[in-house]
């Protein structure tokens, strides 16, 4: 009797749990730091993704630049001279191919040593007598040749190799190795490596997929060995788009006071350093390349479109309204070797 009036006095235990409503307050709140956390995450991969392009076109415009800009700044150098006038064997489009010079594959006569033309080009067209790899060049770029003798002088001579052989007392000469012309001292002369390279924009790269043609900046150079001196061309680097180049130009006369100073940026085949041209100012001197390079990106990214227009050099491009980014870099360089060809 005690024992059963004990158990129904002790108090019976609760319970505690959580309610309808509770339950879906926790899966509200839940949901939405779920949905923050996940839009937080895309932005953040959006902002990388962007990030990563912008980074690629900056690192392909700086790639180059450099890779152009030591070969420009090296233009008009021979070596022991400065001056072109004393290269025999040097020619012009309008002379003959002078005897043991020839180039195989070359882009005009006499295209690879005219070299009182150290520094050329065309303004927005590709008038070279090469053809352009994919067919064409790009409609409305710019073309640059550069001509020079290489750094360093040359040891040992490779047949089918064209050479400069610089001397300081004596005329210089172009010839093909593997042997010095008669008449040079080693005292007084050195042997450089002709250095030719014609700068253009390709629609085309070995980048290309189907439905996907992805532009580059190509180069006509100059090679030999045991085919003989030749013009080959080579891809500097897929996604250039647009290369625009200015002169700078001197044209003030030999000793006056403001010799060796710019006095305006001409396109290439301007009228006043063309010669055969009314307008032709034999003293006229470049003193600097002033470059455009328009780099796009090699693949289309989704949600993008580019809707700038851009200007520069004497280009106006409306805006593209396609899925690829762009970036336009620009740099002068000054051709540390310019002299007059006299």
């Amino acid at each position: 009797m005690t024992h059963s009036t004990h158990q129904a006095m002790t108090p019976r235990r609760r319970f505690a749990g959580i309610t309808l409503i509770e339950l879906m307050v926790a899966l509200s709140i839940g949901s939405f730091l779920m949905i923050g956390a996940v839009t937080v995450f895309m932005q953040s991969r959006t902002t990388f993704r962007v990030n990563e392009a912008v980074s690629r076109l900056q690192e392909n415009a700086r790639f180059v630049i450099d890779a152009l800009e030591p070969d420009l700044r090296m233009a008009h150098y021979w070596g022991l001279t400065s001056r072109t006038i004393k290269m025999v064997g040097r020619a012009t489009p309008l002379d003959p191919i002078p005897a043991g010079l020839g180039v195989g594959s070359d882009c005009g006569v006499n295209w690879t040593i005219n070299l009182d033309e150290e520094i050329g080009g065309t303004n927005n067209n590709y008038s070279w007598g090469c053809g352009a790899f994919g067919g064409a060049a790009m409609p409305g770029t710019d073309t640059l040749v550069i001509r020079r003798a290489s750094e360093d002088p040359i040891l040992i001579l490779t047949p089918g190799v064209l050479y400069v052989q610089s001397a300081r007392f004596q005329d210089g000469q172009l010839f093909t190795g593997g042997a010095v012309p008669p008449g040079f001292l080693a005292a007084t002369s050195q042997t450089h490596q002709l250095v030719v390279n014609g700068y253009y924009v390709s629609p085309n790269s070995t980048l290309d997929t189907p439905g996907n043609p992805v532009p580059s900046l190509r180069v006509k150079t100059l090679i030999g060995g045991a085919g003989g001196p030749r013009i080959v061309d080579q891809e500097v680097l897929p996604g250039v788009e647009d290369m625009q180049v200015q002169f700078g130009v001197d044209t003030d006369l030999i000793d006056t006071p403001n010799r060796g100073a710019i006095d305006r940026y001409v396109n290439p085949g301007d009228p006043i350093i063309t010669p055969g041209n009314a307008a032709f100012l034999p003293d006229a001197q470049i003193l600097a390349i002033r470059l455009w390079l328009r780099v796009r990106a090699e693949r289309p990214e989704n949600g993008f479109t580019d809707t700038a227009a851009y200007q520069y050099a004497d280009r106006n491009v409306p805006a593209p309204n396609d899925q690829f980014r762009r970036t336009v870099v620009t740099k002068t360089i000054y051709v540390r070797n310019a002299r007059g060809a006299r």
